[in-house]
């Protein structure tokens, strides 16, 4: 059984008891987060397509925690013009456990 959740702009497949890496999230660690923009379900070969989002579906995930992303270097350089830049920059992700996908009133996970 997997879920296909939207959160952050992006779309992320939700499988029970794995971790995953979203976009950060306002929450703490050991709170519950629920999603209910559920795109797609898959439960024993029965796939449910939402239109935008499945009715009745959530998947719901514990935060364990914040972490940094690798770091991403940029350098711009202009020649002749004597001009160099240099920055960087590490995303902020949230890690979440999924502890069970729910659709229509059934517990699954």
């Amino acid at each position: 059984m997997y879920a296909i959740i939207e959160t952050g702009g992006k779309q992320y497949r939700a499988m029970p008891a794995t971790d995953m890496f979203v976009e950060k999230l306002k929450a703490e660690p050991g709170q519950v987060v629920e999603f209910d923009r559920v795109a797609l379900v898959e439960d024993e070969g029965r796939i449910t397509v939402g239109t935008p989002w499945v009715e009745g579906a959530r998947v719901v995930c514990r935060v364990l925690g914040d972490i940094k992303g690798p770091k991403v270097e940029v350098f711009t350089y202009k020649s002749k013009e004597n001009e160099k830049r240099a920055k960087g920059h590490r995303q902020r992700y949230t890690r979440l456990r999924v502890e069970g996908i729910t659709v229509a009133g059934s517990k699954e996970g």
